[in-house]
């Protein structure tokens, strides 16, 4: 049995939620580039965007950020390149704020290049970061031991979020 922390409902709901912040935040421009951390972050980013393509007419650009987990100081990649993220406004997306590393070096990326607007979102925050960064944009905060860990699952057919 698993510790389910969100239903597929509940995430539906905090991906609507975090569009709305995303739109209210960028209400201003006529563009803004959706840039998802590859597996699970580029997936929550694929919604993010459907949801503020849905809810807005700001055009939405997807972009999929690569970055070695396990050595995070290799060379970050995008599926866009520079210039077409140049002087607009960002969003990097992530499943799950754990300690931070991961955020911060895509974040570290985007730096390289001059931005409007630079915010972050997560589905969930777990609260144990080892790097001063934080999420503009989050679904659920949850304060966890450094023993659990937070797993999301997006299947086709189903999707949740549960703690080990």
């Amino acid at each position: 049995m698993k510790n389910i922390i969100l239903t597929q409902q509940e995430i539906e709901h905090k991906t609507k939620r975090i569009a709305y912040q995303i739109y209210e935040t960028f209400v201003d421009e006529q563009e803004i580039v959706i840039a998802g951390i590859a597996s699970n972050g580029y997936i929550f980013a694929e919604k993010l965007a459907k949801m503020v393509d849905d809810i807005s007419d700001l055009k939405v650009t997807l972009c999929e950020v690569k970055i070695n987990k396990q050595n995070p100081i290799e060379e970050v990649i995008t599926s866009i390149p520079a210039e077409e993220y140049a002087n607009k406004a960002l969003v990097l997306v992530d499943d799950v704020l754990n300690s931070g590393t991961t955020l911060i070096y895509g974040v570290k990326h985007f730096l390289h290049v001059p931005l409007k607007k630079f915010k972050t979102a997560v589905l969930v925050d777990r609260n144990h970061k080892q790097y001063p960064v934080k999420a503009d944009f989050k679904g659920l905060s949850l304060s966890t031991s450094l023993q659990e860990h937070i797993h999301v699952v997006f299947n086709d057919n189903e999707e949740y979020a549960y703690l080990s």
